[in-house]
């Protein structure tokens, strides 16, 4: 007879916490913001071996261990091809000339005194329309990090306020798959579940948006240089054709988002339209990048091909246009993958052993006040986000774990919806090596710990739930669940 697995001691659950924190803290001493080019990255596959062995300790097999790396890897299958299609496409967007005709219209119209908060503003309209962070930081987003660079404004603060649309936008738009997954696991309807986000979301932004605005004045260049911007300009007219024409890989993008084509395809029809395109109003760019001596035709094969590969690389002899160009290709993204999928195992593993449970079932019995409860679902929430390195288990497992002690207390279920989205989903980007932090630092070329000060948003609309937990403010009852006696 085969013997049954023992539970785990609360010590069994810690342990890999500790030894989590141990080693990045090591890791960012020794290493600064280079831990996140590897020695994060192992210390995650070391935590995963701690916690295999704790599970083995208590009658689980290695097989087990593989079963729940072979789940987490599963469920990154979506991020993964989302990622090598963002990196794709960036590097054929700089060749095709898409990103510096983006970075060339920005500098002209965006001013450095405003240029935080309409970023924001942007990217929070962007992901509104398509529904995805993701899509939005990547493409839009990098743009934006140019034209900053460009203008001689903070990358960090700009990639914060990138993040803070983004996530708003990401957050309110019924085409987003993590507002859709969250209705679905607390059992909403969708757009119930959307007005009652923008009960937190909408203020934070308004929040957000205006500390922006207070930014761009107080951190802006004092004086911008108006000969800098026109040799800026004139620079990259000299380089690439620019014409509106150039932006249609993006107005392409945006059409297929909207008709909910599967990212990682969308990403890359835009993509191989942009290289298309380029070869047309690019050739003297698409026969430096390759070389001489190719072909019209084949060259521009090879040029689309080593920038989705590769990246592309600019060598213009001017410093600052060569950096903002010389960016993309998938294997760009593949420290980022190697950090996701290091973080995602071990919090599978940790689920997988009952780790992750034995660590939240005395939080929920100690949380006796509707105040309490609320800081309990964020903590958990936001806790799996540092400890599972993944969003979907940060808004799964909350969600399916506390949904019943809300029916109990009778709590409507929208609260839990709004609450695990602003625990889950809008601290993600927030952790250099949850799967969200390691994106957004990957597409954007800027560390999560330089721009996480300045991704206000992703502070103030998860600080407004649990306020409103606290206060009782826009905290709607129903009958309380057969546990929970009568409704008062």
């Amino acid at each position: 007879m085969t013997k049954q697995p023992r539970d785990p001691s609360l010590l069994d659950a810690i342990v890999p916490l500790v030894v989590l924190a141990g080693l990045i803290g090591a890791a960012l001493a020794l290493f600064g913001l280079d831990a996140l080019d590897g020695p994060i990255q192992a210390a995650l596959i070391v935590c995963v071996l701690v916690a295999g062995l704790i599970g083995m300790k208590n009658g689980h097999t290695w097989a087990d261990v593989e079963r729940a790396a072979r789940s987490a890897f599963t469920s990154i299958t979506s991020a993964v091809l989302i990622l090598l299609a963002v990196g794709a496409l960036i590097g054929i967007w700089n060749l095709s000339g898409t990103i510096p005709t983006l970075v060339y219209y920005g500098i002209q119209v965006l001013s450095p005194s405003w240029y935080y908060a309409a970023t924001a503003i942007i990217c929070g309209a962007v992901a509104m329309s398509i529904g995805s962070s993701w899509t939005t930081a990547g493409t839009i987003g990098a743009g934006l990090i140019g034209v900053a660079a460009m203008l001689g404004v903070s990358p960090a603060i700009t990639a914060g306020a990138v993040i803070s649309g983004a996530y708003l936008g990401d957050k309110l738009s019924p085409l987003s798959e993590t507002t859709i997954l969250t209705a679905q696991m607390v059992k909403v309807d969708v757009h119930e579940h959307i007005k009652r986000q923008a009960w937190t979301s909408v203020p934070a932004f308004v929040l957000a948006t205006v500390v922006f605005l207070i930014l761009s004045l107080v951190r802006a260049p004092s004086v911008h240089n108006p000969v800098g911007k026109e040799v800026e300009l004139n620079s990259l007219g000299d380089i690439y054709h620019i014409t509106p024409w150039n932006l249609l890989p993006l107005v392409l993008l945006a059409v297929l988002s909207v008709r909910k084509v599967p990212a990682t395809l969308a990403l890359m029809i835009s993509a191989l339209f942009a290289g298309i395109l380029g070869a047309f109003l690019q050739p003297q760019v698409m026969r430096d990048f390759v070389g001489a001596g190719e072909n019209a035709i084949v060259g521009s094969i090879k040029g689309i091909w080593s920038a989705m590969a590769n990246g592309f690389e600019m060598n213009s002899g001017i410093a600052e246009i060569d950096r903002l160009l010389s960016r993309g290709g998938m294997d760009s993204m593949l420290p980022t993958l190697w950090l996701i999928i290091g973080a995602v195992t071990f919090g599978a593993v940790l689920e997988e052993f009952g780790l992750i449970n034995r660590l939240v079932d005395p939080l929920i019995q100690s949380a006796r006040s509707t105040g309490r409860l609320f800081v309990t679902v964020f903590a958990c929430g936001f806790g799996l986000n540092v400890v599972a390195g993944d969003q979907y288990i940060a808004l799964v497992l909350p969600s399916r774990v506390f949904r019943l002690e809300f029916e109990k207390r009778g709590l409507a279920p929208t609260n839990l919806s709004r609450l695990a989205a602003d625990s889950a989903t809008v601290t993600s980007p927030l952790v250099p090596w949850n799967s969200c932090g390691a994106f957004m630092g990957a597409v954007l070329g800027v560390p999560v710990l330089s721009y996480v000060p300045y991704a206000i948003f992703n502070y103030a609309s998860p600080a407004l739930s649990v306020l409103y937990g606290i206060t009782g403010f826009k905290i709607e009852k129903v009958a309380k669940g057969p546990a929970g006696g009568p409704a008062s």
